[in-house]
């Protein structure tokens, strides 16, 4: 079994359809209420330490809680989408989201939060499993790669937005509404998912091939393009889906499998959800004010999008393996002369702030145009399709776990950070 990257031949242009393409739009919604989740605990924390006097620890597991949900529902979204269908596991993650947000709101303890954070939990585990699986069925072979990077970049306006409405709403020191403020385009998502198409692979294993070519037929430039790819679908089906027992008797397989799990841990352990749950807490560290810290923090949100507009453009161009390869270089090229510059810590002078954020937004904007989105790309591509859904499963359940590790470590690490910058930085 091998997994090539794209070739670089030249295959005949097809055209990009609109049904598709909103299809594909709606259900990378689900990434907008990933990023806002992940984004706006980053400004509430403060604010949430404060009213309920939370130690370092609470702090840890109120962030990290979400994680330890996203990989609970993670586990359970391969059958959960099998069962019910790619589109209503994602209407079950739209209404969860709703709760979770509005459990956030009436919170009056950390324990309370905490739960709150673990249903939003389940609802991220069950989207960032289903929605990049249901784009890559419902999107033609030449646009697979760049619809599904639209997911990505839904994942960074989602984390923009909750940036900028927590500076918004930090000069009033309202936090219930920096985490409230999730169930408006959860609403959105709802009705959104309840007008999406059933995915055609999905209605052909549940023998609806009528239903399946009638839906295709709408997302493909011709009904003949649609027959060849239901034939395909059929072709694909007829080796039945296995998920353990074929793990454990091919090796294969076992490669695979390992190879996406594998590029998960790497995803986490570049860092990047560090700077992302507690991005106001660096620039802190860092010696800037709260409207420093906050609109500092809104500009790499601001960075993160933008830079993820490079992957749509190029990932079906340059191919997944040459953009992965440059943004670890210029990831590797920002931490390093990140940690260069904090050496200078008796350098008084406020020049090391700016290029030490100057550095941190080279480092995000690596990640975000290769690491971001393309590690999920890869992670669905590179499993066969006869254990297509046990492999996903695995590889997202680790991007939880292992983001859930990095978040619970982040917060001590960070206190000695701080004691060695303050040693050297004027604050702003």
């Amino acid at each position: 079994m091998s997994h090539d990257f794209p070739s670089s031949t030249v295959e005949p242009k097809v055209p990009l359809v609109g049904k598709m393409m909103l299809a594909a739009i709606l259900a990378a919604v689900a990434g907008l209420m990933f990023g806002l989740d992940i984004g706006v605990i980053s400004g509430a924390l403060g604010f949430i330490t404060k009213e309920f006097n939370a130690s370092i620890h609470a702090q840890e597991w109120i962030v990290s809680s979400m994680m330890c949900g996203a990989a609970v529902g993670a586990l359970g979204a391969g059958r959960l989408s099998y069962t019910l269908g790619r589109k209503r596991a994602l209407v079950l993650s739209a209404v969860l989201f709703m709760v979770g947000a509005l459990f956030c709101v009436g919170a009056n303890s950390v324990t309370v939060l905490i739960i709150a954070r673990a249903i939003l939990g389940l609802a991220i585990g069950i989207a960032s499993f289903v929605a990049p699986l249901y784009i890559s069925e419902v999107a033609d072979e030449q646009h697979r790669g760049s619809l599904i990077s639209v997911y990505q970049l839904m994942i960074t306006i989602g984390i923009l937005l909750a940036f900028v409405s927590d500076a918004l709403f930090a000069y009033i020191g309202a936090w219930r509404w920096m985490l409230g403020i999730v169930a408006v385009p959860g609403a959105v998502f709802l009705v959104g998912s309840l007008f999406l198409p059933d995915s055609p692979r999905w209605l052909v294993l549940r023998g609806r091939d009528k239903e399946a070519l009638d839906t295709l037929t709408e997302l493909r430039a011709s009904r003949s393009e649609a027959e060849n790819e239901i034939r395909d679908i059929h072709e694909g089906l007829k080796q039945k889906q296995r998920g353990f027992s074929l793990f454990l008797e091919n090796p294969n397989f076992r490669r695979s499998v390992m190879l996406g799990i594998g590029l998960q841990i790497v995803q986490q352990l570049t860092g990047i959800n560090v700077v992302m749950y507690y991005a106001p807490r660096i620039f802190q560290v860092a010696g800037f004010g709260q409207d420093g810290q906050l609109w500092g923090t809104a500009i790499v949100g601001v960075v993160n999008m933008l830079a993820t507009f490079i992957a749509i453009g190029f990932v079906d161009r340059w191919g997944r393996r040459p953009m992965l390869v440059a943004g670890f270089i210029i990831m590797a090229i920002g931490m390093g002369a990140l940690a260069v510059l904090l050496s200078f810590g008796q350098d008084s002078s406020t020049i090391m702030h700016y290029l030490s954020v100057a550095v941190l937004l080279l480092f995000i904007t690596g990640f975000a145009f290769s690491a971001g989105p393309l590690i999920w790309v890869l992670c669905a591509e590179v499993q066969p399709l006869q254990g297509r859904d046990f492999g996903i499963a695995c590889s997202t359940f680790t991007n939880w776990i292992a983001n859930m590790a990095v978040a619970l470590r982040s917060l001590p690490c960070l206190a000695p950070l701080a004691r060695h910058i303050r040693s050297g930085f004027t604050p702003l």
